[in-house]
């Protein structure tokens, strides 16, 4: 039994990190938390100061943004080889993938869904430009995904940008492009990801 300590729900973002454990053959102690009560409990807001899950701790370490918990661990099991090598060429792609997603991709999805489209004079200060720039840069680069963002190699990226896409597909907040769907079906032949997104898991 690992020393990490993983607040999570099960109807929440927190399949994500059960993914990651999963693809890393571990495991650490489990803790429920519920919405509008114990992930608003000031114990936990000293852990999330956002009050919300996934949340991981280990030792004195506490990780509570979702990429920033899948490269910690890529990087905390490193022999399991979610992560290129430091010294891999491919190491920057992976960056890459795991700060567009968490980051530009987001917000234009989130602002999408909220209907907050920038102005074109807004674009500028808006890290993705708009909606369609953002869509473009993801497909082309996942037309480069053969089978997974970093080639041969399945990594923590993988984890965290397909569960991203194919949450999106679920809830039809994504145009089901030929492309997406090529790099979500390659995913889908994993057990880990078949465990996590199996109806009524």
């Amino acid at each position: 039994m690992s020393q990490m300590t993983f607040y999570t729900h099960p109807e929440s973002r927190s399949r994500v990190v059960d993914i990651m454990l999963a693809e890393l053959g571990i495991d650490c102690e489990r803790v429920q938390l519920e919405y509008g009560t114990s992930m608003k409990a000031p114990e936990y807001l000293a852990i999330n100061p956002f009050g919300k899950v996934p949340a991981l701790v280990d030792g004195e370490v506490v990780i509570y943004e979702l990429a920033a918990i899948c490269a910690y661990l890529a990087d905390k099991y490193a022999d399991k080889g979610l992560a290129p090598a430091l010294n891999d060429p491919k190491r920057g792609l992976y960056y890459r993938w795991l700060f567009m997603v968490a980051g530009p991709w987001s917000m234009a999805t989130t602002d999408q869904v909220l209907g907050a489209t920038p102005s074109k004079e807004q674009e500028g200060f808006v890290g993705y430009g708009n909606y369609e720039t953002a869509l473009h840069a993801l497909i082309s680069g996942l037309s480069e995904a053969n089978p997974y963002l970093c080639g041969e190699q399945f990594t923590a990226a993988d984890v965290f940008v397909g569960s991203h896409l194919m949450y999106m597909l679920s809830f039809q907040r994504l145009e089901p492009h030929p492309v997406i769907l090529r790099y979500t079906d390659n995913l889908k032949q994993r057990p880990s990801f078949q465990a996590a997104f199996a109806p009524n898991s």
